[in-house]
Formats: structure tokens, sequence, C-alpha cells
């Protein structure tokens, strides 16, 4: 009787999670085209006039998608530049086909890929979180796409201390799909909003924030489990490429806060900056760590002068 019950409650948790995921992927359609790229089909909006001089690609963190790039900083930035917003792989409306395509490596050849298709020849990267990793890698192994790179509260060094207990046991075969299936969606609900209120602090989450963003998302099965992957391998990732952020020369901003108690400025914004060549770092006070939604202005102005001066240096050198 005992094991009636527990399967009639699995089955009815797979079946609630199933219709979960059907309403949420009716709530948030995808605002894009696919581009297909080796290993992944990634979802991309396309922003702004197209005859802007240098592309803005704007790669998004953990935990979220292309519309956390895109509101408001996207949209402010579009309206005299064009703006490329990505889903990562596996995440938002971009697919890919193995789990294990976790890393900063993988990932930035399949935003290179998917680029080249685009017709964009050099850019200038906005990165938040998860994605300074992913931005220092496409620096690193795609150089001659990178005009410009701008890095927002990212991490880029190895730390003390894992991700996550629960992200641990997700990137778990058997055991990671069990819960994925059936109770990730239900208890993400009520976890969703006071998950990002503590990623805001010390500011004040935008309300609207969770539905604006398209969060819910995230607790679709196959993207919560390609997310922890990500999570889990993220450490392995950015000690391998650390040694080599000396190599990276296109131009380089920095931002970050503090107290960013999601990603510390001390281990990873700081060592970056002072590694890479020709790197600005500002780190604001008072500031946590969605820094694209607590200062876009600031963020818009220092885009705009790295652009101006890429721009000078060409003409120069033409």
């Amino acid at each position: 009787m005992i094991v009636f019950f527990v399967v009639t409650a699995l089955v009815a948790l797979v079946v609630v999670t199933l219709a979960g995921v059907w309403a949420v992927e009716r709530a948030f359609p995808p605002q894009g085209e696919m581009i297909e790229v080796a290993g992944a089909t990634l979802h991309v909006v396309d922003l702004g006039p197209r005859d802007a001089p240098l592309p803005i690609v704007m790669l998004h963190g953990a935990s979220s998608n292309l519309e956390v790039m895109r509101r408001p900083l996207g949209d402010l930035l579009a309206e005299k530049h064009r703006v490329i917003l990505i889903d990562r792989p596996g995440h938002g409306w971009s697919t890919r086909a193995r789990l294990k395509d976790s890393t900063a490596e993988v990932q930035a050849r399949m935003v290179d890929e998917a680029l080249a298709k685009l017709g964009i020849d050099r850019a200038v990267f906005v990165v938040h979180s998860w994605s300074g990793a992913l931005g220092a890698r496409l620096a690193l192994d795609h150089a001659d796409r990178v005009a410009g790179l701008v890095m927002l509260a990212p991490v880029t060094h190895p730390w003390r201390g894992g991700v996550g207990r629960y992200n641990e046991i997700i990137a778990t075969p058997v055991i990671g799909p069990l819960l994925a299936y059936t109770i990730t969606l239900p208890l993400g609900y009520l976890l969703a909003t006071p998950g990002a209120r503590n990623v805001f602090l010390p500011q004040v989450m935008p309300d609207g924030f969770v539905q604006d963003s398209a969060t819910p998302l995230l607790l679709r099965p196959r993207e919560f489990i390609a997310n922890a992957y990500d999570l889990v391998t993220l450490k392995a990732s950015v000690a391998a490429q650390a040694p080599r952020y000396g190599e990276i020369s296109a131009p380089t901003v920095v931002i970050a806060g503090e107290p960013d108690k999601t990603v510390s400025t001390n281990i990873h914004a700081r060592p970056f900056a002072a590694t890479v060549p020709n790197a600005k770092l500002i780190v604001l006070p008072d500031l946590g760590h969605m820094v694209q939604n607590t200062v876009p202005d600031l963020v818009k102005s220092e885009i705009e002068a790295l652009i101006a001066a890429i721009m000078t240096e060409k003409a120069a050198a033409d």
C-alpha cells in the first residue's frame, strides 16, 4: 500500500510538472530566431539598427535567460546600437544536445559559431555573472570576434566551497531527473520570488521582475538540469582558464559592487581586472549582484565610451 501511494504521488507530481511546463512555455514564448550550431540550437533576439558600426552581444548568467539582459539595459542600448541577445545553450529557448556541454569553453565555441552565421565579424560582449567565465573564454579562444568586453559582476576565478547541494543532486544521474520532473517546478514557484530578492540585495528587487525576466522558464526540468550542470562544472572551468587571463588583448571594463553576496568582487572582479592588460575596474559601493538592472544608465555609458574608444582607435589605424 505504501508503494502504491508513493508511486501515485510521483505520477501526480509528474503530471503537475508537465502541465506547468505547458503553461510556462505559453506564458513566455520565444521572441527571436533559432540558429543551429554544432551541438545546440540557440535562441537569438536581434534588436536595434542593423547599420550600427559595432554590435553589442549580451550574455546572461546562471538561473536566467536573455530577458535579464534585455530589460532595461538591452532595450536602452538598442535605441542607438545593434544588440544581440542570446539564450545560453540549455537556457531560455536555447537547447543543447548534451548536458555535459556545460563549460565556458564549449559554450564560447557555440556562441562564436552563431555569430558567424549572423554575419557578426566583431562585437562588444556584455556578460553577467556566470557568463563572466564565458566572456573571458571568448576573448581567449575567439579573440578576433571580441572587439571589447564588459564584465558585470563576473565569475572568473575558483572559490572556496561549492554551488549548493541541491544543484549537485540535480546534476546526478537518475536522482536529478527524478527530482526535476516531480518537485522542482511546484517548489520553485514558491521559492522563485524570495530567491530573486536575495540576488538583488542590498537593493530592492523591482516590482514584476520575476515575470518580466521570464524566470519561470528556469523551472522546466530540462533547463533546471542544464543549469545545475553549468554550475557544478563552473569552478573547474574557471580554474583551467584563469592562468591565461593575461593573454586577453581586448579592451575590457569590469563593473562590480560591494557587497555582492552572490559573486565576491574580491575573489573575481578585482583579480581579473588586475591580470588583464587593458582593463578598467569600477567597484560601486552598496551595489549587489544585479548590476545591469540596478545601474543600467551607468553601464550604458561605460559601454558607449568603450565603443567610442574602439572606433577611434580603428579610425586612426585605418
